[in-house]
């Protein structure tokens, strides 16, 4: 099982991708901003932003989540990345209600992400000093 939860975490990622651009798609709908804006109804904007922002801070966790897991990390890789699931979701949960309530779970994400940071980098560091 171990092994397998990074890819679990990967599996979810692309499933909250999924529900960001759900969102985006349905608050466009429901609020009448036709293609191509990005603005109109504060709900529809907020729901963009959702999206906007999980797809900029996936960029950044899933390659160093990539690290902490081939440098030797999988376990924590894989708890670290569940953690950082975790924050997104209630990141978004909270962002699509009210914007002021977005900190919570952003902390969250980014402290997830920074330990797959330093799980790559130490692992790597390690691995450059072996050989």
């Amino acid at each position: 099982m171990i092994q397998h939860l990074p890819a679990i975490v990967v599996v979810l990622t692309v499933l909250l991708q999924l529900g960001t651009i759900w969102a985006t798609g349905h608050a466009r709908e429901k609020y009448g901003v036709k293609a191509p804006a990005i603005s109109g109804h504060p709900a529809f904007e907020r729901a963009w932003r959702v999206q906007m922002n999980t797809l900029e801070s996936t960029v950044a966790f899933l390659p160093s989540l990539w690290l902490a897991v081939q440098y030797g990390f999988p376990l924590w890789a894989g708890v670290a990345g569940l953690v950082w699931v975790f924050g997104r979701v209630w990141y978004a949960v909270a962002y699509l209600q009210d914007a002021a309530k977005r900190g919570p779970g952003f902390m969250v994400s980014s402290a997830a992400w920074l330990a797959t940071l330093l799980l790559g980098v130490v692992g790597l560091v390690k691995a450059l000093l072996a050989g």
